[in-house]
């Protein structure tokens, strides 16, 4: 077996959820790939016609600044220009683009660890099903359970009527 590249728990600490998508920052890809931010993104330019809207697409101010305030992260230095971010098609795309043997492991690495991601996501979303199912059961047999002891309190309460032998008070028989 060959020994993985990367860690499944370092790629999923790396997968993001923006505009409704998980996506890999370029930096983080960068860095599993073991290339520069700048080598990876220029890989993608000469190969723009393979990352369409829906494989990659740059983060606006927005959600740069809400995504450096999540990870506390400085102003000063670094980026240039706004990051690009990929999703699973575009990591996809990126072997197409990457040639060396360490990107081709690592974009084996996360493609597993995305159908994995999805299959979590699954089973999670069958679970919060099963339980909403569960919940709505419980809920009629509490309303159930609880008119049994309206009842039976009802029945308990002291009544006037015929009286019971060996009581001193009046319990009236239904």
């Amino acid at each position: 077996m060959i020994k993985m590249p990367v860690s499944k728990e370092i790629i999923i600490r790396k997968i993001l959820l923006i505009r409704g998508c998980r996506v890999m920052l370029d930096k983080d890809l960068a860095e599993l790939y073991g290339v520069s931010t700048k080598v990876l993104i220029q890989a993608v330019k000469r190969n723009l016609q393979r990352f369409p809207d829906d494989f990659m697409f740059q983060l606006t101010k927005r959600e740069f600044s809400h995504l450096r305030s999540q990870f506390v992260t400085s102003n000063r230095g670094g980026r240039r220009y706004l990051p690009y971010v990929f999703t699973e098609q575009g990591v996809g795309m990126l072997s197409s683009v990457l040639k060396s043997k360490r990107a081709i492991q690592v974009n084996i690495a996360i493609m597993r660890t995305f159908v994995k991601l999805r299959g979590i996501i699954s089973a999670s979303k069958e679970l919060c099903h099963k339980l909403d199912q569960l919940e709505g059961k419980i809920e009629k047999h509490d309303q159930k359970i609880k008119m049994i002891f309206e009842a039976i309190r009802e029945l308990m309460k002291p009544s006037i009527g015929k009286e019971k032998p060996g009581i001193g008070f009046h319990v009236k028989y239904k």
